[in-house]
């Protein structure tokens, strides 16, 4: 020790006093090795503990100010894609937006329906991809029976809201349909001034 400085046994450097941590039990009243020492061998200890237990342990990310890894995903961003959490620590959620986002679809797709999103996305590659009435909009709304909860496919928003407004009964899409075509209003003659409504 010397020029306010000691020598560190870990990284065998001069380190400044106050890099080191206070021991009573030694002569000169600080530990050996300095505090970013102790904080390696600390978190190798604890990384090969860890491991004899079978568990995998996150290795350290240095992150900047105004930013957050997201264990998710794995990248670093800045605060600005993360939503407020008041009870966390740093006040952020754990999990950035986007992937909030992904498992809160997730989360709804097997709430809702009992579906996967790969189970969702087989569905529209089966379909073409495209929406399993129109045959042209992108699918975007999973369709289901009401009264068994059977997933039917996924269809686009009209598809869906049209569905929804027939009540999802056959009959009536029947008619609606020969209504566009022209045959439901349009009545047959079968005699001299006799005609026949279509039925």
């Amino acid at each position: 020790m010397s020029n306010g400085t000691k020598w560190c046994r870990g990284c065998a450097r001069d380190i400044p006093l106050s890099g080191f941590a206070s021991d009573r039990n030694r002569s000169d009243g600080l530990q050996p090795r300095c505090r970013e020492c102790v904080a390696a061998y600390s978190a190798e200890r604890y990384r090969r503990r860890q491991a004899a237990k079978g568990r995998v342990v996150r290795e350290h990310v240095d992150v900047s100010a105004g930013h957050k890894l997201c264990r998710l995903c794995g990248e670093v961003k800045p605060h600005s894609e993360w939503h407020k959490n008041a009870s966390a620590s740093d006040g952020l959620s754990t999990r950035c937006k986007a992937c909030r986002a992904v498992l809160a679809r997730a989360g709804h797709l097997k709430r809702s329906y009992g579906i996967t999103e790969a189970e969702r996305e087989s569905m529209i590659v089966a379909q073409g991809g495209v929406c399993a009435i129109c045959r042209t909009a992108p699918p975007e709304h999973v369709d289901h029976d009401h009264q068994t909860g059977k997933v039917r496919g996924v269809l686009c928003f009209s598809g869906n809201a049209a569905l929804g407004q027939f009540k999802d009964r056959p009959d009536v899409i029947r008619r609606a349909a020969a209504y566009v075509e022209g045959n439901l209003w349009n009545p047959t003659l079968v005699a001299q001034g006799v005609y026949r409504q279509p039925s």
